[in-house]
């Protein structure tokens, strides 16, 4: 019996061993490959894995000083914080009205709007270019401002419904009878109950308006007003000519940051995607 035991607690920590390698290669072959000179990088009889020769600094230097990189950043961060507050002030109101104040047909309507979440980018994006082109806003950030929220809306809305649908109505109704408005009952009580729903969707509508590439490569052609995940790929590759370093780099520093809050946040993440299903009206 111990043996079995022992047997299945080596398979456990043997395969979680392996699967902790296989999700921290991708990391730690950027954060090598970064700091790589081309003389090691690109020598076939050097190890991929070790520095061969003294690591350098130079191709991220490159990634600040000689390209757009900077720029990228910025607008990345701008965009992200506005369409982050937008998610915010449409969908939490949106999702503790469908949860408290629409009844039965209120509880149920979570699926139809996650629905509008799980149509593909590839079939929006040509009408949707037409709406930003007629409202004169193609090739400006603003553009992806205005396309972005149609995406974390929908899903934020679905997300925090099963957060408010948690909180006893007791609790709410008890606020109200002490003479409480519904405001103030929402802002004091529903809110701070809340709090994981929504930081899960401040960083779903922050990571989606970073990764998005579809969207920003489409509307927006100007260097000057790209996103890094759009920026990247045409100021480092150019023609047959790949800038492996400085891609890396790139990468690096907006992935891994992202990777340590997403770690940080883990339990409230998980939290906020456990859906809690609507109750039977015998219930």
């Amino acid at each position: 019996m111990r043996t079995g035991q022992t047997l299945r607690m080596v398979g456990f920590y043997a395969a979680l061993l392996l699967f902790c390698a296989f999700a921290i290669f991708p990391a730690g072959w950027m954060l090598i490959t970064a700091f790589k000179s081309n003389a090691d990088l690109y020598d076939p009889a050097n190890n991929p894995f070790l520095f061969n020769v003294p690591p350098t600094l130079s191709h991220i230097g490159f990634l600040f000083t000689e390209t757009n990189y900077p720029v990228f950043l910025w607008n990345s961060f701008f965009i992200g914080v506005i369409v982050v507050a937008i998610t915010l002030v449409l969908a939490v109101p949106a999702a503790y009205s469908l949860a408290r104040l629409m009844g039965h047909w209120g509880e149920h309507s979570s699926i139809a709007i996650f629905l509008v979440y799980l149509i593909p980018p590839t079939l929006l994006f040509i009408p949707l270019y037409e709406v930003v082109t007629l409202l004169g806003l193609a090739n400006t950030v603003w553009s992806l401002i205005l396309v972005y929220p149609t995406i974390t809306v929908p899903f934020c809305t679905w997300l925090l419904l099963s957060f408010f649908r948690s909180i006893p109505r007791e609790i709410e109704e008890a606020a109200l009878t002490d003479g409480w408005s519904r405001v103030g009952v929402f802002f004091r009580v529903a809110l701070p109950l809340a709090v994981p729903g929504i930081t899960t969707c401040i960083v779903f509508a922050f990571a989606l308006s970073l990764s998005d590439y579809i969207y920003a490569a489409v509307f927006v052609s100007s260097t000057a007003s790209r996103t890094v995940s759009a920026g990247v790929p045409t100021e480092l590759i150019r023609g047959d000519i790949y800038y492996w370093q400085a891609l890396m780099a790139a990468t690096a520093i907006v992935g891994l940051p992202l990777a340590v809050v997403y770690g940080l946040l883990f339990d409230w993440l998980v939290k906020g995607f456990q859906v809690e299903l609507p109750r039977s009206p015998r219930a």
